[in-house]
């Protein structure tokens, strides 16, 4: 099973990738940045703005707080700095829930409502590998959407990001 450790790392490769992601999609203009694409929520701007959506009502479950009402294609931040200010908050915040979880509070499960209401019991483990999953897969599609674009999207493998911590973490001690 994974442990908390490997959750931790989930956490911080997502602030990483999401920072990545967020420097190229701040390159293009605006324009080309909310120009409607062939995708699941119609743009680059609402694609981001899902990915918070779905990560704060997600983040509120999981701190067993109430979630917030918000609509799945909602869009929270009109402009790119205010969403990439709010994506990294949520980035570090998800970093210390995780990081606050026992193997035991792991090994539990989650009780919530999903959006609609419905009650539903899944275990802590599948719901964190759910939302590190979640946005991965959205972040994929902005990836793409990037692709279609001159700004060319950045290189976002979980195994890069581990590659790049080695270095970094044997550059500082050595």
């Amino acid at each position: 099973m994974p442990t908390r450790a490997y959750f931790v790392t989930l956490a911080q490769y997502n602030a990483w990738a999401n920072r990545r992601l967020y420097d190229a999609v701040a390159r293009l203009d605006d324009a080309d940045y909310r120009r409607p694409r062939a995708s699941f929520f119609g743009s680059i701007h609402a694609t981001l703005n899902h990915i918070l959506v779905a990560d704060r009502m997600w983040s509120a479950r999981i701190a067993g707080l109430t979630p917030p009402v918000l609509k799945l294609n909602q869009i929270l931040f009109e402009d790119l700095p205010s969403l990439r200010a709010a994506r990294e908050a949520e980035d570090e915040a998800l970093i210390g829930l995780v990081s606050g979880f026992g193997e035991a509070a792991l090994d539990g499960d989650l009780s919530y409502a999903t959006s609609r209401g419905e009650p539903q019991r899944d275990p802590l483990r599948f719901v964190l590998g759910h939302v590190f999953n979640h946005q991965t897969h959205h972040r994929g599609q902005v990836h793409d959407m990037l692709s279609q674009t001159a700004v060319p999207p950045p290189e976002l493998d979980l195994i890069y990001f581990i590659r790049v911590q080695r270095r970094e973490s044997a550059a500082a001690s050595g």
